[in-house]
C-alpha cells in the first residue's frame, strides 16, 4: 500500500500550491487503486491513487487530455473534480468527498432504510448526471457505470464519479486477462469487445435500477468469466422479481435491449423517472388523505 506520508510529499511536489494538509485514513481499495480521505485547506477530499506503478507515454497523454476535460464539468449530479497528479510513476485524481460513500455500499448496508421515493430520486439523480455527460461537447461515455462509482452526499443526492478514465481502465482491466474487473454491469457488446457508444452506459444503468429494486448484488452466483459468457454470448439477463413495480421493470428491460440503438436515451429516462416520481407523490397524498379521513371518522 502506498504510504500516506510519502503520498502527501508526492502531492506537495507535483501539486504545489494544491497541497493536501492531512490524510486521515484509507477509504477504500478497488481493482484500479486506493481511495484516501484527506483534507485540503479544511475541505474534505477523496484522493484516488491508481495502483499500477508505470504507464506508457501514450496512456499518460490520454489521461492528461481526459483530466483537462474533467476540469470543465459542473453539474449537481457529477462528482466535483479538484485536481490530478499525472506523473508516469504515479497517477491520481482528487475530488470532493461525499460522506455516505458509494450507492453499492449503501444498498448493502442500509437498504431497508431507503424508502421507495428516495430510490426513485436516486435513479433520477444518476440519469440527470449521465444525461449531462452524454450531452457534453464532446460527449463523455462513462464505460464503467456501476453502483460503486456512484457517490452519495449527506443530503442523499447521488453523483456520478470515476468517469473519463476509459483509456486508463482499458489498460488496467482488459489487458490483465485474469477476469478481474466488474463485467456484472457491462453491456453485452462491451463484454464481446465490440465497438460501443453511450448506449453501453444505458445498459449499465439498467443493472443499477435492478440493484435499487432488489437490494442484491448482480450475478452474485457467477464469477467474472461466467458473466461474460452468460451476458455477452448467451444473451442472458438478470431475473426481475415479480413484485417489482411494472413501470420500473419495463424501464430496466428497455435498458437491457440486445440492440444498443433500441435502448432509451438518458433524456428519455429522466422524463420517465420524473413521471414515476409524480405518480408516487399523488399516490402518497391520496393515502394520507384516506388515513386522515379514517382518523376523523374515529373521532
Amino acid at each position: 500500500m502506498f504510504s500516506v506520508s510519502l503520498f502527501l510529499l508526492f502531492l506537495c511536489l507535483y501539486f504545489n500550491p494544491f497541497c493536501c494538509s492531512h490524510f486521515s485514513f484509507v477509504y477504500s481499495i478497488g481493482s484500479c487503486g486506493t481511495v484516501y480521505h484527506g483534507l485540503w485547506f479544511g475541505s474534505d477530499v477523496a484522493v484516488k491513487v491508481f495502483s499500477k506503478q508505470e504507464y506508457s507515454d501514450d496512456v499518460i497523454y490520454s489521461f492528461r487530455q481526459e483530466v483537462s476535460l474533467m476540469k470543465r464539468l459542473r453539474h449537481p449530479n457529477i462528482l466535483l473534480f479538484m485536481g490530478a497528479v499525472t506523473s508516469p510513476q504515479r497517477l491520481c485524481i482528487v475530488t470532493e468527498f461525499l460522506p455516505r460513500g458509494s450507492l453499492f455500499r449503501l444498498l448493502q448496508r442500509n437498504a431497508s432504510k431507503l424508502e421507495w421515493r428516495r430510490r426513485i430520486h436516486m435513479a433520477l439523480d444518476i440519469a440527470r448526471g449521465m444525461n449531462y455527460l452524454h450531452h457534453f461537447n464532446p460527449p463523455i461515455v462513462h464505460r464503467d457505470l456501476k453502483s460503486s462509482n456512484l457517490l452519495v452526499d449527506k443530503n442523499w443526492t447521488v453523483k456520478v464519479g470515476d468517469f473519463g478514465l476509459s483509456r486508463l481502465k482499458h489498460e488496467t482491466y482488459l489487458t490483465t486477462k485474469n477476469g478481474k474487473g466488474t463485467p456484472q454491469w457491462m453491456a453485452p457488446e462491451v463484454l464481446r469487445n465490440e465497438p460501443s457508444d453511450e448506449k453501453a452506459d444505458i445498459y449499465s444503468f439498467g443493472v443499477i435500477l435492478w440493484e435499487l429494486a432488489t437490494e442484491k448484488i448482480p450475478w452474485d452466483n457467477l464469477n467474472s468469466m461466467q458473466v461474460i459468457g452468460a451476458v455477452g454470448f448467451m444473451n442472458q439477463r438478470l431475473d426481475i422479481p415479480k413484485d417489482v413495480d411494472p413501470q420500473w421493470a419495463s424501464i430496466i428491460e428497455s435498458c437491457w435491449h440486445s440492440e444498443p440503438q433500441l435502448r432509451p436515451t438518458f433524456l428519455e429516462l429522466v422524463d420517465k423517472l420524473k413521471d414515476m416520481l409524480r405518480q408516487y407523490a399523488i399516490q402518497a397524498q391520496a393515502a394520507r388523505n384516506i388515513a386522515g379521513d379514517s382518523s376523523q371518522k374515529e373521532l
